[in-house]
């Protein structure tokens, strides 16, 4: 770093050569790739499972299964 600093220019900011800079630039943009593609498939599948935009019948409809699901904890805990 201090090369750097003086305006020797040998060495960069960060300390890595040229390659190794080059090398982690290409990791980096194939794990970031690799990275959202993992999270559109997620989000495709739990859109797919629960669509977190309601439908025609907007969130009315979530209130059977929800009603449901408390009438069996209430029998389940007490």
């Amino acid at each position: 770093m201090a090369d750097y600093a003086q305006g020797r220019g040998d060495s960069s900011l960060s300390g890595l050569t040229e390659t190794e800079a080059r090398e982690f630039h290409q990791i980096f943009i194939v794990s970031f790739i690799a990275f959202t593609l993992i999270a559109i498939v997620a989000h495709f599948l739990v859109w797919s499972w629960r669509p977190w935009i309601p439908g025609p019948n907007g969130y009315a409809a979530l209130q059977d299964g929800v009603k449901l699901a408390m009438d069996t904890a209430t029998t389940l805990l007490g």
